[in-house]
């Protein structure tokens, strides 16, 4: 169904409930099932959270400065593109860590072209380190990396299977969205994602599924061109 996808997932799913740091069993998981996609020609671009570790919104960095905390944040994903990069590689792919901040040692700096070049060779490529701003969510970054890269669909792994009227966890009556445009997530200021990554996506036409990450096999299927979640059009 898709030839490049970029997948983005939270911080807080790595932790598989846990809270805090890596769930050694769930990563791995989530390494069997994209060597699946990679096994059926797709193209795999990842942008990874920090959520696990450190947010700069969080409640733990409300005395920081806010520039201090996103940056902590920032190397907070670094940790968990390492981690994700070597559970893929005990698969037997070829796996880049790229990091908008550079720290030569551990991981190359972001060039578009590379990472474009890497997706062409058939090497999955981690997108870490955000956007290398302050000020700016890893959704923003994971919509800016899918019309870097151009994607054919970004696809947006979280812990509900879709976007619905009301916090599902919160709300029995909430309903789900088969199908939502942009405008109307914007227009009932739905939380899925951050309004500037929303904004990029629809003034650039990048369609969005979100589904849940928790069944094993589901990445395969909405590559594969199965609708699980939510699909968010311009």
């Amino acid at each position: 169904m898709y030839k490049r996808v970029l997948l983005k997932l939270s911080g807080e799913a790595l932790a598989a409930g846990k809270g805090f740091g890596i769930d050694a069993i769930f990563i791995h998981k989530i390494a069997e099932e994209i060597a699946a996609v990679h096994a059926l020609g797709c193209e795999i671009g990842i942008v990874v959270g920090g959520g696990n570790f450190f947010r700069g919104v969080a409640q733990q960095a409300i005395d920081m400065d806010r520039v201090a905390a996103d940056h902590m944040g920032m190397l907070s994903t670094v940790i968990n593109a390492i981690a994700l990069q070597d559970a893929i590689e005990k698969r037997g792919l070829f796996c880049r860590v790229m990091s908008a901040i550079e720290m030569h040692q551990v991981a190359e700096p972001y060039i578009r072209r590379k990472a474009v070049r890497h997706l062409e060779k058939n090497r999955v490529v981690i997108f870490a380190a955000g956007t290398g701003n302050p000020y700016f969510s890893t959704d923003t970054a994971a919509s800016l990396r899918a019309m870097e890269i151009k994607a054919d669909i970004l696809l947006k792994a979280t812990s509900v299977d879709g976007i619905y009227t009301a916090d599902p966890k919160k709300d029995p009556a909430a309903t789900k969205f088969d199908t939502i445009t942009y405008d109307e997530i914007l227009r009932r200021n739905l939380k899925v994602m951050d309004t500037s990554a929303v904004s990029l996506c629809r003034d650039n036409n990048m369609p969005m599924m979100v589904f849940s990450m928790r069944e094993q096999g589901n990445i395969t299927r909405v590559v594969a061109g199965e609708q699980l979640g939510s699909l968010v059009v311009p």
